[in-house]
C-alpha cells in the first residue's frame, strides 16, 4: 500500500508560549528594579543580590525552554518553581521582619506566577492547580501567617493559571478536532478523485467486456460474467473507500501535529483475541460483493466486538449460501447494513422461488440444521436474533439482528 501523509500545523497554544517568554523577562526586570528601589531597607541585601543574580541567569538562560511545549520538559518545571518557591522562602532572609508583616513583596515578585503559568501551559489545569497550591502553602510559611493579603495573591494566580489551563486544553482539543476534520476532508477528495479515474478507465473497460462477451457467447459469454463480478467488486470498494484511514494525532512544538498513517488489514487471529478492539463489520461483508450480490452500507464504519462481528458476517455468509444453493445459479441476493444507536441489523433477501411453508421444520427432522445452527445458532450466541421470512414465488428474505452491547461466544459482554 502506497503510504500517504499530510502535515498540517495549527497553533493556537504558541503565542501562549511567547507571551510566556515576555512575561518572565519583564517580571524579572521588575522584581530587580524593586530591589534597587528598596535596597537600604533590607537587612540582608547580599542575600537579596545573590538570588537576583541567580534569577536572572536562570530566567535568560532558559528562555529557549519556554519558546514550546516540547522543550518545556518536566525537569525544568520542577527546577523554575524550586527557583520561585527558594525566592519566597529567602524573603525573610533579606528583608526586615517588619516589611514581611507589612505585606511587602516576596524577592522574585510576581516572577513566580510565570512559573505556575508554565505548569497551566504546559499540562493543562491540574498542573497549574498543584503549582499555585505550592506557591501558596511557601507564601503562608515565609510570612508566618494567614492574612488577607497572602490569601488575595494566592487565590488570584490560583484562579488564573487553572482557568489559563483550562483554556490550553480546550485549544488543544480543538486543533485535534480540526486537523483530523482537514485530513479527513482531504483523504476524502483523494478519494473522490480516485473513483472518478476508475470509473473513467477501469469500470468501463470491464462494463464493455462484459457487454461483448455476453453478446458475443460461448467462452467470450464466460469472460463477461467474471468481467462483470470484477466491475461489481471494484465499484463497492471504491464506494467503500480505496485508502482506510486512521489518524493519529499528537501535541507538536506549534500546534497539533496530525498524520494520516498506514493501518493494516484486519487480521482474522485478532477476532480471537478478548483484548481486540472494535471491528468494522463492513470489512467483512465486502468480499460477498459481487455480480449476484448487491452490497449496501452506511458509508461509515460499522463497529461491533470481534466475535460478534465474525459470527454475523459467518450467518451472512451462510444465508448467501442457502440461496445459492435452493435459489438458483440465476437469483439475485441483496445485503443490507443498518446501523442503528442499539443495534446493528443486517438484511439478506433474494429473488428466488422462496421457501414452502413447513420446509424448515421438515428440514430440521430430517437432520439438515444450516438454519437452525448456522444461522439463528451463531446469532443466539452473541445476543442476537434471527427473523426469516419467505413466501413461496416471491423469493426469502433473512433479518439478523445483533444488539451493540452484543456477547461474544463464550457469553462475555463484547466491547463497542
Amino acid at each position: 500500500m502506497a503510504k500517504r501523509e499530510r502535515v498540517m500545523r495549527m497553533s493556537v497554544e504558541q503565542p501562549l508560549w511567547r507571551a510566556l517568554t515576555g512575561y518572565r523577562v519583564l517580571t524579572m526586570l521588575y522584581a530587580i528594579a524593586l530591589f534597587v528601589r528598596a535596597y537600604d531597607e533590607f537587612d540582608r541585601p547580599w542575600v537579596a543580590f545573590a538570588y537576583f543574580t541567580v534569577l536572572a541567569a536562570w530566567t535568560l538562560g532558559t528562555l529557549p525552554r519556554v519558546a514550546n511545549a516540547a522543550s518545556c520538559t518536566k525537569r525544568f518545571l520542577v527546577v523554575d518553581l524550586a527557583v520561585a518557591l527558594s525566592g519566597i522562602l529567602l524573603t525573610p532572609l533579606a528583608d526586615s521582619r517588619q516589611q514581611v508583616v507589612g505585606e511587602g513583596p516576596t524577592l522574585p515578585s510576581i516572577w513566580t506566577a510565570g512559573a505556575v503559568l508554565a505548569y497551566a501551559i504546559k499540562g493543562g489545569w491540574r498542573w497549574a492547580a498543584c503549582a499555585s497550591a505550592l506557591v501558596g502553602v511557601a507564601n503562608i510559611v515565609q510570612r508566618g501567617e494567614l492574612t488577607q493579603s497572602t490569601v488575595h495573591n494566592v487565590l488570584l494566580v490560583c484562579i488564573a493559571s487553572i482557568a489559563i489551563g483550562y483554556v490550553v486544553e480546550v485549544a488543544r482539543a480543538s486543533e485535534r478536532t480540526l486537523a483530523r476534520a482537514l485530513e479527513i476532508e482531504a483523504a476524502t477528495r483523494e478519494r473522490e478523485r480516485l473513483a472518478r479515474d476508475i470509473h473513467d478507465s477501469v469500470l468501463q473497460v470491464l462494463a464493455m467486456v462484459q457487454r461483448r462477451g455476453t453478446a458475443i457467447g460461448g467462452e467470450a459469454a464466460e469472460l463477461g460474467r467474471m468481467a462483470g463480478e470484477q466491475e461489481v467488486a471494484l465499484r463497492t470498494l471504491v464506494a467503500g473507500g480505496l485508502v482506510r484511514i486512521s489518524h493519529a494525532s499528537e501535541d507538536a512544538s506549534q500546534g497539533a501535529l496530525v498524520r494520516a498513517v498506514e493501518e493494516p488489514e484486519d487480521d482474522p487471529d485478532d477476532l480471537d483475541d478478548p483484548d481486540a478492539g472494535p471491528c468494522d463489520l463492513r470489512s467483512l461483508l465486502f468480499p460477498h460483493a459481487g455480480s449476484k450480490v448487491t452490497l449496501s452500507e452506511p458509508g461509515a464504519p460499522v463497529h461491533l466486538a470481534p466475535r460478534a462481528a465474525r459470527e454475523l458476517a459467518a450467518a451472512v455468509s451462510a444465508a448467501l449460501d442457502n440461496v445459492r444453493r435452493h435459489a438458483g445459479a440465476d437469483a439475485h441476493a441483496w445485503i443490507l447494513v443498518e446501523d442503528e444507536p442499539d443495534a446493528v441489523i443486517v438484511t439478506v433477501r433474494d429473488d428466488g422461488p422462496g421457501i414452502p411453508e413447513g420446509r424448515l421444520a421438515e428440514a430440521e427432522g430430517e437432520g439438515r440444521l444450516g438454519v437452525a445452527l448456522s444461522i439463528r445458532g451463531r446469532l443466539r450466541d452473541i445476543g442476537g436474533t434471527a427473523e426469516l421470512i419467505s413466501v413461496p414465488g416471491q423469493g426469502t428474505e433473512v433479518e439478523l439482528q445483533v444488539p451493540r452491547e452484543a456477547r461474544d461466544a463464550r457469553g462475555k459482554a463484547g466491547r463497542t
